[in-house]
């Protein structure tokens, strides 16, 4: 039934997209819970002067709101494999994995075969769309590897990640996967991080020389993508980025980091070599809308180090991404045309940040290091291992002593405008929202 579903889904987008481009432009901020947006929203308006309380960050003007539940079917608290794999999917699955079904336990190889199921991008891919992805973080971290990878095991993104009994079955890393994607012509537009994945461990990085390719099997991937197609381009730094011209022709690979892109606190005095998430969100869409031609367009944007500040136990850093994932989301505002374009803002899953105490309309949210009106509850391990401990040139990086913050188990607010909005509303299952974006671009 679910295989009958989606090809009706892909016959509909495919004949929708000979008459009219529709388009949608998905906009997640990870770990972005109902508490991180009240408190970004009184973080920005104390930067601008304003009165804080009563300001609003770009999206909350949107006039359709729901509660979206972000359970997966084995914890009652997600992580951000399992909710972007139900967004992108359709379907709820289990912690830890990716794009696949329930049916089997994270790590079994058999799910990949027997129990995965088509991914929005490619779906659209097939349909003759053009798509593109963006992420702050490795771009294939889980979020951004739940748009176009299966695999049984977040972790695997390179292959040296692999168990050598799952690499004999077969299993596949998910950077392999993304070189290798043979839905439509390619995604059409990729901008992240991540290059260590795509590099041989005897390849040293181009920006910082101290750090190696983390692949084992010889493969330079990037070197391969670049030999798929022709008329693809390969990017790694600022400079690059801003000398691409919007090419109806090209595709293009951004890999800005070794591993996650910087914060924009962090940006902002200088540090790292890299476009802003507004940057990168604006060139996509123009670059998208030069594509697309009669077709329609999909674009997935993840601020990825919103939930990375959270995990810091760092609302500084959590807030700062958060506002930037604003800007990019009214830059987006901007350029697209509501009439013909769905946009959706949501998070994959909630932190574990609360906002209390009796602070004084006046008190600045960030009133001392010690953030008064915040608290950061420890973790119990599960995220162990979720983010780098190493350092990448100047980053802030996790202290591996340190546990945690872990995600929380609200439900996430998303907000919607335009083209179908009106079926964002009320309190929906979070792999609802896979049928709504694709019906919008359908209708």
């Amino acid at each position: 039934m679910r295989a009958l579903k989606t090809f009706f889904l892909y016959l509909t987008i495919f004949f929708a997209a000979q008459t009219q481009a529709k388009n949608a432009v998905i906009f997640i901020g990870d770990g972005m819970g109902i508490t991180t947006v009240t408190a970004a929203r009184i973080f920005e308006g104390q930067q601008l002067g304003v009165d804080a309380e009563a300001h609003s960050l770009s999206f909350e003007s949107f006039p359709n709101v729901a509660f979206v539940k972000t359970y997966t079917t084995d914890g009652q608290i997600p992580d951000s494999a399992g909710t972007m794999s139900a967004i992108m999917t359709g379907r709820k699955t289990r912690s830890g994995v990716i794009s696949v079904g329930p049916e089997y336990l994270r790590g079994n190889c058999d799910s990949v075969s027997k129990d995965s199921s088509p991914t929005m991008v490619e779906i659209v891919e097939d349909a003759g769309l053009v798509t593109g992805l963006i992420s702050t973080s490795r771009i294939t971290d889980a979020t951004p590897a739940a748009t176009y990878a299966h695999s049984p095991d977040r972790k695997w993104e390179n292959d040296t990640s692999i168990p050598e009994e799952a690499r004999q079955k077969g299993c596949s890393d998910i950077a392999k996967q993304l070189v290798e994607f043979s839905h439509g012509d390619g995604i059409d537009l990729i901008l992240g991080g991540g290059r260590e994945n795509f590099l041989p461990n005897t390849s040293k990085d181009a920006e910082y020389p101290a750090i190696m390719g983390k692949r084992s099997d010889g493969r330079n991937l990037i070197e391969e993508w670049l030999a798929g197609r022709s008329q693809r381009k390969y990017i790694w730094n600022k400079e690059q980025f801003k000398n691409l011209a919007v090419d109806d022709k090209q595709q293009i690979l951004g890999l800005f980091e070794p591993r996650e892109m910087f914060f924009d606190a962090e940006r902002l005095r200088g540090a790292g070599n890299e476009p802003s998430l507004e940057e990168m969100t604006e060139f996509a869409i123009k670059f998208l809308q030069k594509r697309q031609g009669d077709k329609g367009f999909l674009l997935v944007v993840e601020g990825a180090r919103i939930d990375h500040g959270n995990h810091f136990k760092n609302p500084y850093l959590a807030l700062s991404d958060t506002v930037a994932f604003s800007n990019a989301i009214r830059k987006a505002l901007s350029l697209v045309d509501l009439a013909d374009t769905l946009l959706v803002v949501t998070a994959d899953h909630s932190s574990a940040l609360a906002f209390t105490g009796y602070p004084e309309r006046t008190m600045p949210v960030l009133a001392s290091l010690s953030y008064p009106s915040f608290t950061l509850s420890g973790g119990d391990g599960f995220q162990t291992g979720h983010l780098e401990s190493e350092n990448d040139g100047d980053q802030l990086t996790f202290d591996p002593t340190q546990q945690p913050a872990p995600h929380a188990g609200e439900d996430v607010p998303a907000y919607a405008t335009g083209l179908g909005a009106s079926s964002i509303r009320g309190t929906l299952e979070q792999n609802v929202l896979f049928d709504i974006i694709l019906d919008a671009i359908s209708d």
